[in-house]
């Protein structure tokens, strides 16, 4: 098994353990695979914590991060996220991370009476 896949398999361990502090330190990681990692396993900790930290990973220069912390915010309902990943679904040069973060927008928003 590679470096990576072992680091991968770590991090999905550290979400189903709900070990936040050790996804937060891991989130800067210079390898675009480990911050995807990193944001899908926060997608598994449903806290306002989880949320804040995902708001980096919705800036991150790489699509496939900011396509997974999306789709983590939908997951935990992130509201707090709902501003971050809304500029995502609509103005995000990738199509991918904009139907990514539509998707994760419409479970999230704030409905206007």
């Amino acid at each position: 098994m590679a470096r990576i896949e072992r680091v991968i398999e770590k991090i999905d361990k550290m979400g189903k353990k709900h070990n936040l502090g050790a996804l937060t330190k891991m989130s800067d990681d210079p390898d675009d695979e480990v911050r995807a990692a990193v944001a899908k396993s926060l997608g598994q900790i449903s806290s306002y914590d989880a949320g804040t930290q995902l708001i980096p990973l919705l800036r991150d220069a790489v699509p496939a991060v900011r396509s997974a912390a999306a789709e983590a915010v939908g997951k935990i309902n992130a509201k707090h996220c709902e501003e971050y990943v809304k500029k995502l679904a609509y103005a995000d040069t990738d199509p991918e991370v904009r139907r990514i973060a539509h998707e994760a927008y419409e479970k999230i928003r704030t409905p206007i009476f």
